[in-house]
């Protein structure tokens, strides 16, 4: 399978050489232009000056830009045999002594820890471990309902962390109750760290003994050890009550069952990998999205109105969601869809070829990057109409929009937030239900009364490896 779409099969391939880009200095290449905090936004605007497809060059390293979404989802659907996650993005995990888990590795590791870890992300695993979120719901609305202001994004991560902790780990990590020193502080080290290292052409500074590095260190080896600690009680409660090898109760037990199957060629160390990962995309993409949601209903207060309505009137007096409740909250899936359309947290998933093979109409070599820029074609006005504009309604079942009769499933083709192909983010389904589980409590205890930025204008997009609001703030009034 190559990475071109029916259009391209009739155009002769350029050479990768041939590709525009901006201009690139000897040794460096375009090293000096990027700017990582936006680099996601640089992207976009190359996009616009050189086309969907250009080309750049860090230091030895060669990157083929795409922002074409039906290029975009060829290239992720032909995983893992035409492309793999980065090397380097592997290298920089195993240096920084971390295990690695299903998002970082590659081959057959991928296919054997993909089984075991789909078998925890079940639909029917997951609705069994619901009680769970629905008691940090409720820590959530305790902690809110006593303060005068709230850091948005502190408080969410908060809430992302424990609910993992609990739904998928069954370790009961408080943090929403609790302003001491909480696990997060060392988890909002390690992505951050690894997105700068990975766009670094040369990795030195690293290993300099500075402040920051002391610091990383320290949070890996304590980030490590809470793993380590959550397989050590998992395995203790199977060994006591070996019934949860068949009825697991979190995620976590389902994957030590799967990987304790015979001929399974998993241990105790892959599973940890995804403790992991579960642990650091889990509190950051979900705790983002949900931020980026809020910062756009309060931006457009008819969308708001109605999602309060939806709530209201689905859950009643109930003081937090059944799982029937949350599967009628329509349009506040809608609005977690239209968000991840603006605002994905995602900004690009790069991936590197395994072999010569045609990428749209460029012919890339083995070992080149491919770098996806995801939201490009999400804002382009002749694929969404009003691309700009937050409207969940075209996201709905039936939706259509009168200039192009876009239904919410031709939106879907433009817009991946959770990637495409065999690689596609298992954790979607428990991602949609905590943010419909935060907004659901949230709306239904609670009166907005402000969220602002610091500069009182639309919110700066920061990019730490996630793309994240900057400095939200909210307010809010309790309902009788």
């Amino acid at each position: 399978m190559s990475a071109t779409t029916a259009s391209d099969t009739a155009r002769p391939l350029r050479a990768f050489e041939d590709v525009p880009g901006p201009r690139r200095l000897p040794v460096l290449g375009n090293a000096l232009l990027l700017e990582p905090d936006r680099l996601h936004q640089q992207l976009e605007a190359w996009c616009d000056e050189f086309g969907p497809m250009f080309r750049l060059q860090v230091g030895s390293r060669r990157l083929l830009a795409v922002g074409d979404h039906q290029v975009i989802a060829t290239v992720l659907r032909d995983r893992p045999d035409g492309f793999r996650r980065t090397a380097r993005l592997e290298d920089i995990w195993s240096d920084m002594g971390m295990p690695k888990g299903l998002f970082i590795v590659n081959g057959d590791t991928w296919k054997r820890q993909r089984r075991m870890v789909m078998a925890g992300f079940d639909p029917a695993h997951v609705r069994r471990y619901f009680p769970k979120l629905q008691g940090v719901a409720q820590r959530l609305v305790q902690r809110w309902r006593v303060a005068d202001e709230i850091d948005l994004q502190a408080d969410l991560m908060r809430y992302t962390v424990d609910t993992i902790a609990g739904l998928a780990f069954g370790a009961e990590v408080n943090t929403l109750q609790s302003d001491g020193d909480v696990i997060q502080k060392h988890l909002d080290k390690i992505f951050p760290a690894l997105f700068h290292r990975a766009i670094k052409p040369f990795s030195i500074g690293h290993r300099l003994p500075t402040k920051a590095n002391r610091e990383l260190t320290e949070s890996v080896k304590q980030v490590n050890l809470a793993v380590a600690g959550f397989v050590q009680q998992a395995r203790a409660r199977m060994q006591a009550n070996p019934a949860l090898r068949e009825k697991p109760t979190n995620l976590l037990e389902a994957m030590i069952a799967a990987a304790d199957e015979p001929g399974s060629g998993m241990d105790d160390e892959q599973v940890a990998g995804n403790v992991l990962i579960m642990l650091l995309a889990g509190e950051d993409t979900t705790a983002n999205t949900i931020a980026w949601m809020l910062h756009l209903l309060w931006r457009n207060p008819a969308t708001l109105a109605r999602a309060v309505a939806e709530v209201r009137s689905v859950m009643g007096n109930s003081p937090v969601p059944s799982f029937e409740q949350i599967a009628q909250l329509d349009y506040i899936e809608a609005c977690a869809h239209e968000t991840m359309r603006l605002k994905p947290v995602a900004t690009s998933i790069p991936q590197q070829a395994l072999r010569d093979t045609p990428v749209g109409d460029v012919l890339v070599p083995k070992g080149v990057m491919v770098f996806p820029v995801m939201r490009r074609d999400c804002l382009n006005n002749d694929l969404v109409p009003r691309a700009a504009a937050f409207e969940p309604e075209r996201w709905l079942a039936g939706a259509s929009d009168g200039d192009a009769a876009l239904s919410a499933q031709s939106v879907k083709r433009v817009s991946m937030p959770f990637g495409a192909g065999p690689r596609i983010c298992p954790g979607r389904y428990l991602a949609l239900m905590e943010m419909k589980m935060a907004m659901a409590v949230l709306l239904s205890h609670f009166d907005i009364a402000d969220i602002t930025t610091p500069d009182g204008r639309e919110a700066r997009e920061l990019l730490a490896f996630t793309m994240q609001p900057v400095g939200l703030r909210m307010r809010l009034r309790a309902r009788a």
